[in-house]
């Protein structure tokens, strides 16, 4: 029972074993070349079988069956599924036929060149022949280069294990559950982290895109696509997957890649996520260089999309070498030709030109495009005057492989009110750190989308920008100049470090202490002069206070409850998900609910709330309810799996079984709740042991010490370094010790703690093996109830918790301000100097004792 998880885990690491030392934006092209021809394979044997009316048999019944109905149908058979799928894999050239030759040690590397060369002739008469010519060429496919291996043997070997890495992966079965489309994303973007500056040509990161594909899904009746920068078309199927489902069968992709590997790449991504090739049309070709699509009937309009998005590659240098002039279309809006120096706003206008008047586009551009003057200057006032410009989106700098800058998100439409504000929003500070790289998390992209739907101000964190305010900054619109950075530091005050006291209006900024809990705050608070007050309990007592205080538990209460049923009413849907559900929707859905309901409670950070229920899913439920979706919840709940484990290294790396692990129960949390004793008694013996081990260190410390009995005793016996006994050591000391004596007593005492610990150690041994098989076995025993518990606790075990605590981090941050305030004022000046003439005495003092000696 395989995952989307599991799949991109399993080819990640084959990808790393079996790549070498070759770079990973060119091994890229072989891996997902390879896969995706294993894909084109297994579509034509299904399609096969389907016109064919055959029952389900096994594959390599299936290319046989398919083999001798070739033979006998010849192009009839071809040409009836062609017409299905608008291409067909022969039987002779089957990613099937090259595991067979294997197999059998029979296999060349020029079956392979010859089958993806007979690909490219079998789908030339084909109506769609565009949409496939080209993916497996020579220039991206090279199955000569020398950095497959120095000669035509190592190539041979490399090629064989990475045919075999898709060998038992059927591509029907997991493009049916998106599983495929996911796990081809996940190594395009693992490759693009790998590939470093490279990662640009093709590779938009995650959380980018999803903010950009976010925002453009909100466009009304998208029927229309385009990306002119495609890439790896990731940004076009984001966007695809946040469109309802009736308008993803009928939507339309358009795109233009420069790279020829890059253009090979979209192809194959959009067709691997079930995209028909009736609804795709991606060009290989320079989108500034000329204008496409074009409209032969309307050559000065240009085709028009509902949506247009673009990660263009960042202030390109002589990117006007056709000779554009300002008279292109394109650039007649601007009235000026972008610098040849910076093409930012070159692929800028080229999307907006193709912009429907009704869509919406968005666009990853540098911060320069923000400020820049003289002809990108000119062209930033012309689109705020015609006020296409919607939204600016600061993101942090650090998002992207290829470079550290900061960008924008540019957010554009035709169709806006000439006098409504572009909303500007701050979102450079929302991320977190993993590796060098900054990442958006899931609240982040939400907290940025909702603001860009509800088009609200926040302060440090977004502003609708008016015309007065543009034409008031010479229509710069660099961030900083609309919103400044919240300055959370409290000017010190002079009166109060002079005498004492927090000042009044610091604690009349404790709007949610003084909002919720004020007879709390205001009975730990003591006026000591006019506009000065000093704590009279201890912040830990004030903190108890307020999480006994009654109307802080009522809030409490009511989260718990109503957490409760949000969690209850998904337990129970989540349980029964079925093939038919639709699991993206369904994340969707609990996440818009617990930031509806968490609405209605004040100072609780909704996205705080958002991110826990986020990270269920990523950490849990996508992978739980796609394997439920294929069987069913209590079933699954009794599913043991092998346990595979790599041992060995090099030529002795190998693959075995250890033991069994549960489909979705953890091994580990069975254990925990159904078998307390066990883990109690193990728990014991290894307490017993560390306390042994704590003895035999003091004795070691003993035996180092000068000139001690137990030096005299043991010094011998210690290992080279004199940090641990030798046990072998201490039995031969021990012979020649004479009993008796002290050296006999502390020897003997010694060989009795190694000689407890080695049993402890035995028992403890004996004790996890024999649980572990017992949790093994008792998988195929539990009842619905216990499945019930442990799922219920694996899923939502700590989220109620979780939850209830959103509503003490805001009070625990203001108390944490009230201690740093009675910190800062606890010491006044008098009393230090008072301090100081305490200290100059007692030197004084001291000073008149000293007594000189003649």
């Amino acid at each position: 029972m395989i995952t989307s998880e599991e799949i991109k885990r399993r080819l990640w690491d084959g990808a790393n074993e079996l790549r070498g030392s070759m770079d990973a934006s060119r091994y890229k092209d072989y891996m997902l070349g390879l896969m995706f021809y294993k894909f084109l394979s297994d579509k034509t044997l299904e399609t096969f079988r389907l016109t064919s009316g055959l029952g389900q048999i096994t594959e390599s019944e299936l290319v046989e069956e398919y083999t001798k109905a070739r033979a006998e149908y010849g192009e009839e058979l071809d040409k009836m599924i062609q017409g299905v799928i608008s291409y067909y894999v022969l039987p002779e050239y089957l990613y099937q036929s090259w595991l067979k030759d294997i197999n059998t040690g029979d296999f060349e590397v020029q079956k392979v060149t010859d089958s993806l060369n007979n690909f490219e002739r079998t789908i030339a008469v084909s109506g769609d022949s565009n949409k496939f010519k080209g993916l497996f060429s020579s220039s991206t496919l090279d199955l000569t280069d020398t950095a497959l291996g120095s000669n035509l043997n190592e190539r041979s070997k490399n090629i064989k294990a990475l045919i075999l890495l898709f060998a038992d992966l059927n591509m029907v079965a997991l493009q049916k559950g998106d599983v495929l489309g996911d796990a081809y994303e996940y190594l395009i973007g693992q490759f693009a982290m790998e590939s470093g500056k490279k990662a640009g040509e093709f590779y938009t990161p995650r959380q980018v895109s999803e903010v950009m594909a976010q925002i453009v899904a909100k466009t009304p009746n998208i029927k229309s696509i385009y990306d002119p920068t495609v890439g790896s078309g990731s940004l076009l199927l984001t966007v695809s997957k946040h469109l309802d489902e009736d308008v993803q069968k009928n939507l339309t992709y358009y795109g233009q890649e420069k790279n020829t590997a890059t253009y090979n790449l979209s192809r194959m991504n959009l067709l691997l996520h079930g995209v028909r090739p009736t609804q795709m049309t991606i060009k290989n070709g320079d989108t500034l260089a000329q204008d496409w699509p074009e409209d032969p009937e309307r050559p000065n309009e240009g085709v028009q999309f509902d949506a247009v998005v673009m990660n263009p590659p960042y202030s390109v240098k002589k990117w006007n070498r056709a000779g554009l002039k300002v008279s292109d279309p394109r650039f007649e809006v601007a009235g000026v030709l972008p610098p040849d120096s910076k093409g930012d706003f070159a692929f800028l206008l080229h999307g907006l030109f193709h912009l429907g008047q009704e869509g919406t586009m968005a666009i990853v551009l540098p911060h320069g495009v923000l400020f820049r003057g003289a002809t990108e200057g000119e062209i930033r006032k012309r689109l705020i005057d015609k006020n296409y410009i919607d939204t600016i989106i600061g993101l942090p700098n650090n998002l992207f492989t290829n470079t550290g800058i900061p960008v924008v998100v540019a957010v554009l439409k035709k169709s806006r009110k000439l006098d409504a504000p572009i909303l500007i929003i701050d979102a450079s500070r929302g991320f977190i750190k993993v590796g060098k790289q900054h990442v958006l998390q899931e609240k982040d992209i939400a907290r940025i989308v909702d603001t860009y739907v509800e088009r609200r101000e926040e302060t440090g964190y977004s502003h609708l920008a008016t015309r007065q305010d543009i034409l008031k900054n010479e229509y710069n619109l660099n961030i900083p100049r609309y919103i400044e950075a919240v300055d959370e530091e409290i000017p010190h005050d002079v009166d109060a470090h002079l005498l004492g006291g927090i000042p009044q209006r610091n604690i009349d900024n404790l709007q949610i202490l003084q909002s919720v809990v004020p007879d709390v705050l205001k009975r730990s608070l003591r006026e000591i002069r006019e506009g000065y007050v000093e704590l009279v309990k201890p912040i830990g007592e004030i903190s108890s206070d307020i999480r006994s205080d009654s109307h802080v538990m009522a809030i409490m209460q009511e989260l718990e409850s109503k957490t409760t049923q949000y969690i209850n009413k998904y337990w129970d849907i989540l349980r029964f998900v079925s093939k038919d559900s639709n699991l993206i929707q369904l994340m969707d859905q609990m996440l818009t609910e617990i930031k509806d309901m968490l609405s209605e409670f004040n100072y609780i950070n909704v996205y705080d709330g958002y991110q826990i229920i986020a990270e269920i899913w990523s950490t849990s439920l996508k992978k739980d309810t796609e394997i439920i979706a294929l069987s069913d919840f209590y079933t699954i709940g009794r599913t043991r799996e092998p346990n595979m484990v790599t041992k060995g290294s090099g030529e002795n790396k190998r693959v075995e079984q250890d033991g069994w692990v549960g489909a979705i129960i953890p091994n580990d949390l069975l254990a925990k709740r159904l078998y307390k004793d066990e883990l109690q008694e193990i728990e014991m013996k290894k307490t017993r042991i560390q306390a042994i081990e704590l003895e035999l260190d003091e004795w070691v410390e003993a035996a180092n010490a000068e000139d001690s009995e137990e030096a005299n005793a043991l010094g011998e016996t210690l290992n080279e370094t004199g940090a641990a006994f030798e046990p072998k050591l201490v039995k031969a000391e021990l012979k020649k010790a004479a009993k008796g004596t002290t050296e006999f007593y502390l020897l003997k005492k010694v060989e009795q703690l190694f000689a407890e610990k080695s049993e402890f150690n035995k028992a403890v041994k004996a004790d996890e093996k024999s649980l572990k098989e017992a949790v093994q076995e008792r998988f195929l025993t539990l009842t619905n109830d216990e499945i019930d518990g442990l799922m219920y606790e694996k899923w939502f075990g700590n989220t109620v918790k979780t939850i209830i605590n959103l509503v003490e981090q805001p009070l625990t941050r203001e108390l944490n301000i009230l201690q740093a305030l009675h910190n800062r004022y606890a010491d006044t000046m008098a009393a230090i100097d008072d301090e100081i003439k305490t200290l100059e005495t007692a030197i004084e003092a001291l000073m008149s004792e000293l007594v000189v000696e003649e």
